[in-house]
């Protein structure tokens, strides 16, 4: 009897032990870190006519809207490279703007159409057109 007691004791002790070692592991384990999100940038787009254009204060006025270039600006003109001396009034620019804490507007991306490109568009867009039909007699 006596052996059959110290039996169940310890049965009860290693059954004990293996049901507690798991919910004891899991109870220290931290979570998995999880990385941080990048931070996105709120930018607004803008589209108009080129109004002025200061090189010196690096600022481009598009209608109403006065944007200050910075280097981080990408600027393209014809699809290709440019920089803030190659705008010219008159040109048609699109793209966005970020706007900071202190209410500065920023350019993130200026795209100026060609007048060519301008042209080539306004021919296709006649192309198209439907046909006027033709008089009756």
């Amino acid at each position: 009897m006596k052996n059959k007691f110290s039996r169940l004791t310890l049965f009860t002790l290693v059954a004990a032990a293996l049901v507690a070692a798991p919910a004891g592991g899991r109870a220290e384990d931290k979570p998995a870190a999880r990385p941080e999100a990048p931070v996105i940038e709120k930018r607004t787009p803008f589209h108009g006519q080129v109004t002025a254009v200061d090189t010196a204060a690096m600022t481009l006025a598009v209608g109403a809207l006065t944007l200050n270039v910075t280097s981080e600006t990408m600027i393209t003109k014809g699809g290709k490279p440019a920089t803030l001396a190659d705008l010219t009034v008159g040109d048609t620019a699109g793209g966005s703007y970020k706007k900071d804490d202190a209410g500065k507007l920023s350019a993130a991306t200026i795209r100026v159409v060609v007048k060519a490109q301008n042209m080539e568009k306004k021919k296709k867009a006649a192309n198209t057109a439907p046909a006027e039909p033709a008089p009756k007699n």
